[in-house]
């Protein structure tokens, strides 16, 4: 399974995207602005990630926003579920590994993941 969960809106996902042009062919494209994540797809992000910590946003306005910031597990799951911007982005699914995010490193091992087929 090859995903990737992406904003449209966002100049980030789309140069990564666009960076990794023809390696991405074959992989499903989610834009989660336009289409809400289901809680199946947020709980298989969590089972690759080890946590909902690990593919929550906490540079998300709304986030800063938040009073209480003593967040559980459950709660990460939750404010993903209900917002989009809560989720770091992109995220890659590829083969039962997971990228998240945009850092440098990050892109560098995808690109060398992807690298190997």
């Amino acid at each position: 399974m090859r995903k990737i969960f992406f904003l449209g809106t966002c100049s980030t996902c789309i140069r990564i995207m666009k960076d990794l042009d023809t390696a991405l062919d074959g992989f499903d494209k989610i834009d989660i602005k336009l289409r809400a994540l289901t809680l199946g797809e947020i709980d298989q992000m969590y089972d690759l990630a080890g946590s909902y910590e690990a593919i929550f946003s906490k540079r998300s306005m709304k986030y800063k926003a938040l009073k209480d910031k003593s967040l559980q597990e459950s709660d990460y799951r939750e404010l993903i579920q209900q917002e989009y911007t809560f989720l770091k982005r992109p995220v890659f699914i590829v083969d039962g590994q997971i990228f998240i995010g945009n850092s440098p490193a990050n892109i560098l091992s995808l690109k060398a993941y992807l690298a190997r087929d």
